[in-house]
């Protein structure tokens, strides 16, 4: 029996990767922080192939711990799936977010996946065909402002990819990451704007009314990104999965000239500019 460990599974992609995978037969750990989330997830699902953990991702000796006690109960003791998920995020311009929040996102977002890389890794070795799959982002295809940080850490997720999807061929381990846009889940209507020029939060019926209906940044379900996790460990050679694919082509076109990109994201977003009354501010290319 194959088994994933899945890290933010209380809720939104994390959650739709455990019912996707458990529904095809896997053993499954959910671990989040959201211990109401995974009793739900334990309602709907059961007990049979399903393990959970309240799990602080941030604490290494607790996420160590989890991988532990799950994959002493797996055959060989091995993982075949490590699903490197939670995440979290803080917007406003930059020097609005409190440093402690900026540092929390870079805890779960990035450090806590290199603790689950290092911890996950020994029992990948004994399974083959293994994979470490990680959630980066579209943020992390082009430094994205009022979100500069979380930008930052999704970048730093997508080079650990490419640089551990080569080291880790020594092993027989594949590494894949997945680039998703805008998906409705909860981190779209929870994250605090710091910033005074905007609601703090958005409803999820705000969310839905006033994103796009097409294009690069529509509105895509938690599901979407589940099935390109999925997609993945069965696809040999894939590093990266964009969600939708047409997010790939901003890694093309910043290839060709980031400043192609930053033109285009300032056109897009011009609220984002600051105003001077009677004045306009240059944007050279």
């Amino acid at each position: 029996m194959k088994s994933i460990f899945i890290t933010g599974a209380g809720s939104g992609m994390g959650r739709e990767g455990a019912k996707l995978f458990h529904a095809n037969g896997w053993r499954v750990a959910a671990v989040d922080r959201n211990g109401d989330g995974l009793a739900a997830l334990g309602r709907e699902l059961g007990t049979e192939r399903l393990w959970t953990r309240v799990v602080d991702v941030t604490d290494k000796a607790a996420l160590d711990g989890a991988l532990a006690d799950f994959c002493a109960g797996n055959t060989g003791g091995g993982l075949d799936m490590m699903w490197n998920n939670a995440g979290i995020g803080e917007s406003g311009w930059f020097e609005d977010v409190p440093y402690d929040a900026a540092m929390r996102v870079v805890e779960v977002n990035y450090k806590a996946v290199l603790t689950g890389a290092y911890g996950a890794l020994p029992y990948l070795k004994q399974a083959p065909g293994s994979l470490m799959f990680s959630t980066s982002s579209s943020a992390g295809t082009y430094g994205m402002p009022r979100i500069a940080v979380y930008s930052s850490t999704k970048h730093a997720v997508k080079g650990l990819t490419e640089a551990l999807s080569v080291e880790w061929q020594r092993h027989g381990v594949r590494v894949a990451d997945v680039l998703p846009g805008l998906i409705d889940t909860a981190i779209l209507t929870t994250t605090t704007n710091h910033s005074d020029d905007g609601p703090s939060t958005m409803s999820g019926e705000e969310l839905r009314a006033t994103s796009p209906k097409k294009g690069l940044f529509r509105l895509m379900p938690a599901t979407s990104v589940a099935e390109a996790a999925w997609q993945a460990y069965h696809h040999p050679r894939r590093l990266h999965w964009y969600v939708p694919r047409g997010i790939r082509l901003i890694d093309l076109f910043k290839g060709l000239s980031p400043e192609l990109v930053r033109g285009r994201i300032v056109k897009s977003l011009p609220a984002l500019m600051p105003k001077t009354p009677g004045k306009k501010t240059p944007v050279k290319e």
